[in-house]
């Protein structure tokens, strides 16, 4: 079966700085795959390259044998592409459900006629979005919070709040950059739980970002490492963490040694 998303010989450069230099990997339908290296090694990057924040990179990536070379940012969404942010995006001044039915409306198809006259079917819209939003809150235990200013939220429940905002999406796809930070060590054990129940419940493919290598060694079928815009390892987790030249790229050649 074919891989779900595939890079090839993907590159980078802001200036003279080459940010990505080479990059491949593939994805398969329903892993869970992590992405891992030290500050600067391109990780953010290839996230923004993949749902087009970023164009003008080389070489190819593709979705579901799809080329997404000349899709817009918004195009690859409908495409069932979701991604979560390291510096937190909820609208603080917006209830937790109110977070979560933003995107439901923004994506919704009755229109600004169909808003100003409060049309039979614009209502129906509005209260399945509700629902739906709601079930999603319940799924990720925030439904007590779900009149609560996002902005008042515990970080890790922020945390699970951007990812509720992901689903309303109904990703195939779903790119997670940090989602473990800011986490204490029994919130990123609760992390570690909900990201499975995630993948069983919606039947979503993951590549998560992210510096806490507990949550990745705990989650993720295989890890690619990057540094220096490089793919410098590949493997399940085990292989990754006894890699010498992973060692290297987060320690340095003496702590290695």
């Amino acid at each position: 079966m074919a891989p779900l998303l595939q890079a090839h010989e993907v590159s980078m450069s802001f200036g003279g700085v080459h940010a990505l230099s080479g990059v491949s990997f593939t994805l398969q339908q329903g892993e869970i795959l992590g992405l891992i290296g030290p500050n600067g090694a391109g990780k953010t990057t290839l996230f923004n390259c993949i749902t087009g924040v970023v164009p003008g990179y080389r070489g190819s990536i593709r979705y579901d044998d799809r080329d997404l070379r000349s899709l817009k940012p918004h195009q690859r969404a409908r495409l069932k592409i979701a991604r979560t942010f390291q510096n937190l995006e909820l609208f603080d001044e917006l209830s937790a459900l109110d977070n979560l039915v933003l995107p439901l409306d923004a994506s919704s198809k009755h229109g600004l006629i169909g808003d100003l006259l409060r049309l039979p079917t614009t209502v129906f819209d509005e209260r399945k979005a509700q629902e739906k939003a709601r079930a999603i809150l319940h799924f990720l235990e925030l439904g007590a919070y779900a009149d609560a200013p996002a902005g008042d939220l515990a970080v890790g429940l922020q945390r699970r709040l951007e990812i509720g905002r992901a689903l309303c999406l109904e990703p195939r796809l779903l790119l997670l950059d940090e989602p473990g930070s800011g986490l204490d060590a029994r919130e990123t054990a609760d992390l570690a739980r909900l990201l499975a129940s995630v993948r069983a419940r919606f039947k979503v493919t993951m590549l998560v970002v992210d510096h806490d290598m507990a949550l990745i060694m705990r989650i993720c079928n295989r890890i690619y490492v990057l540094d220096n815009g490089q793919i410098i390892a590949e493997g399940p987790p085990e292989q990754i963490r006894d890699d010498p030249g992973v060692v290297r790229a987060y320690l340095g050649e003496a702590a290695a040694a």
